[in-house]
């Protein structure tokens, strides 16, 4: 029989691994709360139809379609029907169309998206939902990169008012403070992309100068330079390019420098307009009355970068993207996303425009175990446990048992009368703080020993004394 194992790119979650990814989970959903942002869950698989072509090339690839089952087994009065749903099927556009239909979620924006048409008549615009879900990846699986993994989104939908960029800039800001993990907070706007490429004089080939952009941090301008001339941007379309790059100073200063060199360009002056507008909003919510200063520096870890692309195809406005900024931890983006203005136009309601960003909840998780940022209490689970001696006692010990849990003592009994060596071996094992001893003396007295095991300190006690203690 061949040895257990799990598919690649997937992980099991320990107890304690849990309980950490729990506490991010709970710090997100209570800011999201804050900002009124309801809770949504969609399947996790949608149809196939759904999925494709919403993420380009390269996403479409990495999407993990689910075979077909059932067909085969329908009865013989069934065949016309069974012939037409083949022939529907041979006739879609994708390379094994009769043996899927289906796929698991590649993100969480566009089941959001076809969520938000389908139920367009019950939802009060505009939007804000958050939503915390496994997402799927056929991805090669390296540090960092996992083919499931968990998403945390929250949006909002029905409103093109640049306050709600300023607002996921602040809980993004909350959020990270809260999780104590230092970051870079990117922000550009596709708009000044396309407006790179109308420098270049070449506006279809903007795919292909975000694509080599976004790989600056990894491979210098250098390599941008070349990948740009591999795909066939000019000699001055590439000075063009390297001249906005090489921009430097606080993000008022870059928009300043951005606005002369594309004056001429209508979208590149609409994104300059969009990012400074969304940058004062964002020090008016995250400063408030009389804490604003005139130096316009105040957003610190904020940085106006206009090589930030975003790989998805939906995005038209303003983006984000979050990195850790500890020198400590290698890691690439914790969190990212950005304006759709019609995104459910994908799927026949038009006008519809929304923002949303994400959390990359795997990424986080190892960031902060890192860096140890996690609190240390996270780890503790059960406080108490009560040793079995069986008999008599041990219809004591469950009497015990129930009193500290009704005053909300994490607490456990050893659920077999054996050696005491043994019990004892469990609960420091288990990192059990307190062991509790209900022996025949105890019994008799109605009270109960009490042993740290931190400090071996013993000490008996009645059951209302005890319950006190643990409690502080």
């Amino acid at each position: 029989m061949s040895k257990p194992s799990i598919p690649q790119g997937t992980r099991d979650f320990s107890p304690a691994e849990v309980r950490r990814r729990q506490y991010i989970f709970n710090t997100l959903r209570t800011i999201f709360e804050l900002y009124g942002a309801q809770p949504l869950e969609t399947p996790s698989m949608e149809n196939l139809t759904t999925l494709m072509g919403k993420y380009g090339e390269e996403g479409d690839r990495l999407i993990f379609k689910i075979l077909n089952n059932g067909l085969h087994e329908k009865k013989d009065a069934d065949k016309d029907k069974l012939n037409s749903e083949w022939n529907n099927v041979l006739s879609r556009p994708y390379s094994t169309p009769v043996v899927t239909e289906r796929a698991l979620r590649y993100d969480l924006t566009i089941p959001f998206a076809r969520y938000v048409v389908m139920h367009q008549n019950d939802i009060a615009f505009p939007f804000r939902r958050y939503q915390m879900q496994p997402v799927w990846r056929a991805d090669r699986p390296q540090k960092g990169r996992y083919r499931e993994f968990w998403q945390c989104d929250v949006d909002m939908v029905g409103s093109t008012s640049l306050i709600n960029e300023a607002e996921l800039l602040c809980i993004y800001q909350t959020a990270f403070q809260k999780l104590k993990v230092p970051v870079t907070i990117k922000v550009n706007s596709r708009k000044l992309l396309a407006a790179l490429a109308d420098l270049c004089g070449m506006p279809e080939k903007m795919i292909d100068i975000t694509v080599a952009l976004d790989k600056l941090d990894k491979i210098g301008w250098v390599g941008v330079a070349n990948e740009l001339k591999e795909r066939g941007i000019a000699e001055d379309g590439i000075w063009q390019i390297e001249k906005v790059i090489n921009v430097k100073g606080t993000n008022d200063e870059k928009l300043v420098a951005y606005a002369d060199i594309m004056q001429h360009s209508a979208v590149g002056m609409e994104g300059i307009n969009e990012l400074g507008k969304t940058l004062a909003y964002y020090r008016s919510l995250e400063f408030g009355i009389g804490d604003l200063d005139s130096d316009n520096g105040r957003e610190e870890n904020i940085v106006v970068d206009i090589s930030l692309a975003r790989g998805l195809n939906y995005y038209t406005g303003v983006i984000v993207e979050v990195v850790c900024s500890s020198e400590a931890v290698k890691m690439g983006s914790i969190g990212g996303g950005g304006r759709y203005d019609d995104l459910t136009g994908l799927f026949g309601l038009k006008g519809v425009s929304g923002v949303g960003i994400s959390f990359g909840i795997d990424r986080i998780y190892d960031v902060m175990e890192e860096l140890d940022v996690f609190p240390k209490q996270l780890v503790e689970g059960t406080k108490a446990m009560l040793v079995n001696f069986g008999g008599e006692n041990e219809t004591y010990a469950l009497q015990i048992l129930q009193q500290l849990r009704a005053a909300n003592i994490a607490a456990e009994i050893y659920p077999d009368a054996a050696k005491f060596d043994k019990q004892m071996k469990y609960a420091n094992r288990r990192g059990i703080a307190y062991v509790l001893l209900p022996g025949d003396e105890e019994r008799q007295k109605n009270m109960v020993s009490v042993k740290n095991f931190e400090t071996g300190e013993q000490k008996m006690m009645s059951v209302g004394e005890a319950v006190i203690s643990l409690q502080s």
